[in-house]
């Protein structure tokens, strides 16, 4: 009785520290310490690197797993990038899977103590983006990995095979416009510019311009591929945000 009550207590202990009010400003720490502050800013230093600052503290961004202030809930991307530097990323959809847009901060003080972002438009959400469940660290929107982590739900996997089954087309389009772009461009600059037309007066060699119309007629179907994979492959994506809509109902 006695250990299970050390195990209960301990998983409370737990949860009840991952708990965070999204009410307040916070800093979520890769500690999983809580850092409560009436102002929270990211600014850039003396040296042009940024920090955070809680109030009157100053912390580290590399430190920094979530923070939340007026502007949003942000996730620190360090993990996920090629050289391990520390960005952010906004929380766009929140929910049992929350997704995650890249923030760009200016580094032009837009008014004292304070910096904003240079755009904050929402945006498709796409394979350039990130999602979590609660706290955890952050994935890459990927089939794969939301495959696996929403296959407790039919109907999301239905239109992540939606999305897989648009992405494969436009790549095939994609191939085909590239095909045609090439097959354009070795018809077009092949040979002469000019094609000899039986003979003039006195047995000289009489040419005319060489036809491109087959060139141009290959450069309008690549065109039209590229562009018909493009609307496939956005219309597609959509899709990956129906999918986490529909897991988080």
């Amino acid at each position: 009785m006695k250990k299970l009550l050390i195990v209960v207590m301990a998983c409370y202990g737990l949860n009840a520290r991952s708990q965070t009010n999204e009410s307040r400003n916070f800093l979520h720490l890769y500690s999983d310490s809580i850092v409560y502050a009436q102002k929270i800013r990211l600014r850039p230093d003396f040296s042009g690197s940024w920090i955070l600052r809680a109030d009157s503290r100053r912390i580290p961004v590399q430190q920094v797993k979530f923070f939340n202030n007026e502007d949003g809930f942000f996730a620190n991307t360090k993990k996920l990038n090629f050289f391990g530097e520390s960005s952010f990323s906004e929380r766009i959809i929140e929910g049992k899977i929350n997704l995650y847009q890249q923030a760009v901060y200016d580094p032009i003080q837009y008014e004292r103590d304070y910096y904003r972002f240079r755009d904050r438009n929402r945006q498709t959400v796409d394979t350039r983006m990130f999602y979590n469940k609660g706290l955890s660290d952050l994935k890459k929107v990927s089939y794969a990995n939301l495959q696996a982590d929403m296959a407790d739900n039919s109907k999301s996997l239905d239109l992540l095979e939606a999305y897989r089954k648009s992405r494969s087309t436009a790549v095939v389009m994609y191939v085909g416009a590239g095909a045609a772009f090439i097959a354009s461009a070795v018809t077009l600059f092949a040979g002469s510019a000019f094609k000899q037309k039986g003979t003039t007066f006195g047995n000289m060699p009489n040419y005319e311009p060489k036809s491109h119309t087959g060139s141009f007629l290959l450069l309008g179907v690549g065109a039209g591929l590229s562009l018909g994979g493009y609307l496939i492959q956005t219309n597609g994506s959509r899709n990956i945000e129906r999918a986490v809509e529909a897991y988080n109902r």
